[in-house]
């Protein structure tokens, strides 16, 4: 089995920690039932993709053996965002009959983390995400692994993402905050209605932290209060850093890059969120059966 080695760019910091934690709380008190969950978005670049790693990793750090499968199949952002080098096989190779299980899951540096590229972009991703053979593939991938996340295409784009939350057991969706219209987020809402998916709940990303909001000044109080017990705030330079851009104490805090800070509202919880994921790919010369 080929290995990918996930490097992130900063170090945890405890809130996104404990976002996840907590995001990952709610939906297993959703109910035993909800195993696979895909993560879906209005538009592309909400965070719908680092929204759903963080999720498998929260999962995966709990001790449930997750499997982050990439459902994009017209526009990956996993391949390059998370990795270094060329992905030999994926979940277009499965579906096509051109390649085993084996050869598409990845092990990961993430300990019970594992992963399904989309792989090459197919003239037909809607049918193949449709047909049988994904079905098939995604309950015997049940059998294996005890979370599935899926990452699905922008629902309001492409109806891929409905498609694949019918198979699912539920479904997340991410809102760009002051992005998307109430009207725009209602009909996709009623698309996944009418397509028979589970809502579990929304996650509210990109939110501005810097305002007098019910959350903003905790949050930099808190900030402060606990970073020294948790030991993630040595080096603001070198956390808040963006490309070439150093971001200062302050700025860091108020959470001024545009994808570091997000609220998530799952069941009425409102929290936040921070990732930014590279890496690269080794074979570490293991077998993976199913």
């Amino acid at each position: 089995m080929q290995r990918v080695n996930l490097t992130f760019s900063f170090e945890d910091d405890y809130r996104v920690s404990e976002a996840f934690k907590s995001l990952r709380s709610n939906i297993e008190f959703c109910g035993s039932d909800i195993k696979t969950v895909a993560v879906t978005s209005c538009t592309p670049n909400e965070g719908k993709s680092s929204c759903a790693m963080e999720m498998a990793k929260a999962f995966a750090k709990a001790g449930n053996k997750t499997l982050l499968l990439d459902c994009d199949l017209r526009k990956s952002v996993l391949v390059g965002r998370y990795k270094t080098g060329g992905v030999r096989k994926g979940l277009t190779h499965a579906l096509i009959g051109k390649a085993p299980m084996a050869e598409v899951v990845y092990s990961t540096n993430v300990s019970n983390l594992f992963l399904i590229f989309s792989g090459p972009v197919p003239p037909n991703p809607s049918e193949l995400l449709g047909g049988e053979e994904f079905s098939a593939l995604l309950q015997k991938l049940r059998g294996v692994f005890d979370y599935i996340i899926l990452d699905a295409p922008p629902l309001g784009s492409v109806i891929d993402a409905a498609v694949v939350g019918t198979k699912c057991d539920g479904t997340v969706l991410v809102i760009e905050s002051n992005a998307i219209s109430y009207r725009f987020a209602q009909t996709v809402k009623d698309q996944l209605d009418k397509a028979g998916s589970r809502i579990l709940g929304v996650v509210l990303n990109k939110v501005d932290m810097s305002g007098k909001g019910t959350y903003g000044g905790y949050g930099r109080y808190y900030g402060k209060y606990y970073g020294k017990y948790y030991g993630h705030y040595g080096d603001y330079g070198r956390y808040g850093s963006r490309g070439n851009q150093l971001i200062s104490e302050e700025d860091a805090l108020r959470g001024v890059t545009r994808q570091s800070t997000s609220r998530i509202i799952l069941d009425d919880d409102i929290i936040g969120l921070e990732d930014a994921v590279s890496g690269e790919i080794i074979d570490d010369g293991e077998d993976f059966n199913i």
